[in-house]
């Protein structure tokens, strides 16, 4: 191992491990006991009540889109493209969540007591746009749930003679532990002390490993580790590789991933503004500075352990901190896990209980309460197997994360337009999702050889992908015509540069790619139908399933058709 081959790895030691973990769980337990209902009510399961105040939303939030992964993922960013990588995945990452509360402000409009997004398709659509969205969390979330389980693990692994296998184990049940009875509301509870943990320790944890690691002088003594493009700001490569592909994904997460939006059916409406605004702050300050790690593990010219990149964080942590500021980093890095974890969870308990039980096979109307809240708990114990099952393959976090961004990119088009767009129809959405992701899984996996005049279709289309994503991004601040004009525009200016040499950078060119055929495909079935959707019919089909929640509405709201 270069850099750190001689230096002695610090290690908490068994019992200090599992007395820390104890704690932590432990809290988060009493916590989520604290909050427990002896008769516990579906919806609050899955939403809270759909009034969470600003301190708590915001904090969860920023907790939720804080995770291991992130962390670990902005790192390796740092380490593979060099001083430009943190902040091509931090800034783009946080500027994201910014892009969705003119969304999330529209979607509450039209569906102020939904539980998924896939429910308000189902009442937008039917039942196969539902299965598509819902599909597309399930998978996503287990994907995520897989991701934090490994970084547990080899954190753990890393920091104390305790295996991998071993922490893998331990974090999956202590993460099971306190969401399982209070779901989304231990979930968004457990999520503001720990992301006030994990802010505190990143103002701590990061300078301490810069300095104990030599201080500014790295940067001199280091210089030579470096290429070109990793010295720079503006590389070329880092935005290809990581800046641009993240931008796409991240847009994709932003609308299709239901743990972000059980959040914006949990805050109160009024507050959806400045509860996106703080996190996109609290975001991106905090992953750009952990993502630095990397930049310093590359300037010392250190070797991932076990040539695994996920290991590079703990590696710093524990060669470069004493006993008690590890401990300190161990509470960090397991609160974002868990604080991610649990979201996953309480998304898959919440379509697994609406969309799969609640509107398809008991129709709605029909829907147990008491059934429901047995289907939430069993699918957390389920999936939390299936993530343990998965995480022995220790995937690369940032393939998976890029991965299902560029999945959910099929989507993000035809979901947007079914919330303004009263033309679109089911048949319009389902063809263009399957026909963005029969073009995105070739070219993602390099099945098709993208030479010649082949490469160069494919380079139109994902040009006109760069003129849809920043279409999108303007449409929902400043309105369609807008949005048109800049998307035009964008992929008018990048059309030069871009056509001939992107399908060389097939994570790129697959994600836009997907963006462009579902656009295209959606807006070429949609402007020919006759018939109009009357939105008011949203609210309508959606609403609560416990009885006692649906006679206690809001003044001036309606009552949903759908509750009982």
């Amino acid at each position: 191992m270069n850099g750190v081959g001689e230096i002695q790895l610090q290690q908490l030691g068994a019992p200090l491990t599992i007395a820390l973990l104890a704690f932590f769980f432990g809290g988060t337990f009493l916590i989520s006991l604290s909050i427990s209902r002896r008769k516990e009510n579906a919806d609050g399961y899955m939403t809270a009540g759909n009034g969470i105040g600003f301190g708590v939303s915001a904090a969860s939030m920023t907790a939720t889109w804080i995770w291991a992964a992130s962390m670990y993922a902005s790192a390796t960013s740092g380490y593979t493209y060099g001083i430009s990588g943190p902040i091509h995945y931090g800034l783009w990452g946080a500027l994201m969540i910014l892009f969705i509360y003119p969304f999330g402000r529209r979607i509450r409009a039209l569906a102020p007591e939904a539980h998924t997004l896939a429910e308000i398709m189902f009442a937008r659509h039917g039942r196969s746009s539902q299965l598509m969205l819902a599909g597309s969390n399930v998978l996503g979330s287990l994907l995520s749930l897989t991701s934090n389980f490994i970084a547990g693990g080899a954190l753990i692994s890393m920091l104390s003679p305790i295996s991998f296998s071993q922490g893998v184990v331990i974090i999956a049940a202590g993460v099971l532990l306190y969401t399982l009875w209070s779901g989304f509301r231990a979930s968004v509870l457990t999520d503001f002390v720990q992301v006030c943990a994990m802010l505190g320790a990143v103002v701590i944890i990061v300078p301490a490993v810069f300095f104990a690691a030599g201080g500014p002088s790295v940067f001199v003594e280091g210089a030579g580790n470096l290429t070109a493009e990793q010295s720079t700001f503006f590389s070329s490569d880092a935005f290809l590789n990581q800046g641009a592909p993240y931008i796409a994904a991240v847009l994709a997460y932003a609308i299709g991933n239901q743990t972000i939006a059980q959040r914006l059916f949990a805050v109160r409406e009024d507050l959806i503004k400045p509860t996106f605004i703080t996190a996109t702050v609290g975001y991106g300050a905090t992953i750009i500075g952990i993502g630095m790690l990397g930049v310093v593990a590359l300037y010392l010219g250190i070797e991932p352990m076990n040539g695994d990149v996920n290991n590079l964080i703990p590696q710093l942590a524990s060669t470069y901190l004493g006993p008690v500021l590890l401990s300190v980093f161990f509470i960090m890095i397991v609160g974002s896990l868990a604080s991610t974890a649990d979201s996953d969870l309480s998304a898959l308990s919440s379509i697994m209980m609406a969309d799969i039980y609640g509107r398809n096979i008991a129709g709605g109307k029909n829907a147990n309460p008491r059934t429901m809240l047995f289907v939430g708990r069993i699918t957390m114990i389920v999936a939390t197997a299936a993530a343990l099952y998965f995480a022995g393959g220790r995937m690369n976090i940032l393939d998976l994360l890029v991965f299902v961004g560029a999945l959910w990119g099929a989507l993000v088009f035809p979901v947007i337009a079914s919330f303004y767009w009263d033309k679109v129809t089911n048949a319009a959405f389902t063809a263009s999702v399957l026909a963005a992701l029969a073009v995105f899984l070739p070219v993602r996996f390099g099945w098709i050889p993208m030479e010649g005049v082949t490469g160069l279709v494919f380079d139109v289309f994902a040009v006109i992908g760069i003129g849809v994503v920043a279409g999108l991004m303007v449409f929902g601040f400043f309105g369609a015509r807008a949005g048109r004009i800049t998307g035009t525009l964008a992929a008018l200016a990048a059309a030069p540069f871009a056509i001939g040499f992107l399908h060389d950078y097939a994570v790129l060119s697959s994600s836009l790619l997907a963006y462009a055929v579902s656009t295209i495909v959606c807006c070429a079935l949609s402007v020919r139908s006759k018939r109009r959707f009357d939105f008011r019919l949203i609210a309508a089909r959606t609403g609560n399933f416990d009885e006692e929640d649906a006679g206690q509405a809001s003044p001036g709201r309606a009552r949903p058709a759908t509750a009982r």
